[in-house]
């Protein structure tokens, strides 16, 4: 038995072998850059132009995760809050957040690394273009504006309470019967409310 040539069969064929699957595995591989790249681009393109994640326009509060020290997030700067006996949460709006970017990113909570907004997730499976997501973060963003706009109208100042918070508060307070435009500026709050959480939700959070 020629144990030499039965070792060259055998190196031929393992050679063949790779040929044949080095394509297949060659496309795997640039089509996971390829995705890589496409999510790391959506990210840098749509979430600096956003913050609607962050500036307490889509959360009241984020709950910290497994994962998160709590103590070493406080020293980064994140005002904290016992949401329930047994869970944290950090406040919105955020006080790492400077209006486009987190301060505080590479460390930032589970919670914001895992979250995707639905704008976000539409572009990276190339569902959206990124120039029509960005349309709609702007459309979002005045309906937001406009709201806080109506809070400052109506009395409700405290521009670090979260959005959500600031509402209840605006329309909990009692309403002057003697003042009409009181009454109305309460019904365009409730309005102006309801479209930003429509949008919120259809875009956002789905």
């Amino acid at each position: 038995m020629n144990w030499r040539r039965i070792g060259r069969c055998r190196l031929k064929l393992k050679m063949r072998c790779w040929k044949s699957i080095l394509p297949a595995v060659k496309r795997n591989y640039e089509m996971i850059v390829i995705s890589a790249d496409q999510s790391t681009d959506a990210v840098s393109q749509l979430c600096p132009n956003c913050g609607l994640c962050c500036d307490s326009t889509l959360f009241a509060d984020v709950e910290l995760r497994a994962g998160d020290e709590a103590k070493r997030l406080k020293q980064l700067g994140l005002t904290l809050l016992q949401k329930t006996p047994a869970r944290l949460a950090f406040t919105q709006p955020c006080a790492c957040f400077d209006g486009k970017l987190c301060a505080i990113y590479a460390d930032r909570p589970q919670r914001c690394r895992k979250f995707d907004c639905g704008l976000l997730k539409k572009v990276e499976a190339n569902q959206m273009t990124a120039g029509a997501a960005l349309k709609k973060i702007s459309e979002a963003k005045k309906r937001a504006e406009n709201v806080r706009g109506l809070l400052r109208l109506s009395g409700q100042r405290d521009e670090p309470m979260a959005l959500t918070h600031r509402y209840a508060a605006a329309m909990s307070a009692p309403i002057d019967m003697s003042d009409k435009t009181d009454a109305e500026r309460r019904g365009e709050l409730m309005l102006a409310v309801n479209d930003l959480m429509t949008r919120l939700e259809r875009d956002f959070l789905r």
